[in-house]
């Protein structure tokens, strides 16, 4: 198998763009942290698409919402803190591509779809969502952390 070398700008870039989309995850669990009684309930009531009973479900049972509560906070806070420090990062892509492609099928950009929760705009079937799970794909595919983060030291043998 031959080894993959990245210029110093193409790790740079990766490691840039991986430290982005992990704000993104680490800032989005926090900010549910230090909100008195968050919950997805909102959120998940206002699913439509074809999972929309299934996340009304998680709504309105009263232990899947407390684990859907709990997942949510802690599972984006962890999932940034993998990406930002370049640690476990494939664990921390999988995690961010799984809560990516659950926000966007409960909320999908769909014609004549109209949300309670203001949307950042009008979109046809691509989203925020959307364009960061494609960008967390791509960089699972680049493991440019082997490079810079904490993955490096970790799996230094390998090389």
């Amino acid at each position: 198998m031959q080894s993959i070398r990245y210029s110093k700008l193409q790790r740079y870039a990766l490691f840039t763009l991986r430290v982005l989309i992990g704000w993104y995850f680490l800032y989005e669990g926090l900010a549910k942290v230090f909100t008195p009684n968050w919950s997805a309930y909102g959120y998940l009531i206002d699913s439509k698409g074809i999972f929309a009973s299934l996340f009304g479900q998680l709504a309105e049972n009263p232990v899947l919402l407390e684990a859907t509560n709990f997942i949510n906070i802690w599972g984006l806070t962890i999932v940034g803190l993998l990406l930002i420090l370049g640690l476990f990062t494939n664990i921390g892509y999988i995690g961010a591509m799984i809560f990516l492609l659950l926000y966007y099928l409960s909320h999908p950009p769909l014609l004549f779809a109209e949300y309670i929760l203001p949307t950042e705009g009008s979109y046809l079937w691509v989203d925020k969502n959307l364009i960061l799970l494609a960008t967390v794909v791509v960089l699972m595919l680049f493991p440019a952390s082997r490079a810079i983060g904490f993955d490096s030291l970790i799996f230094r043998k390998n090389r």
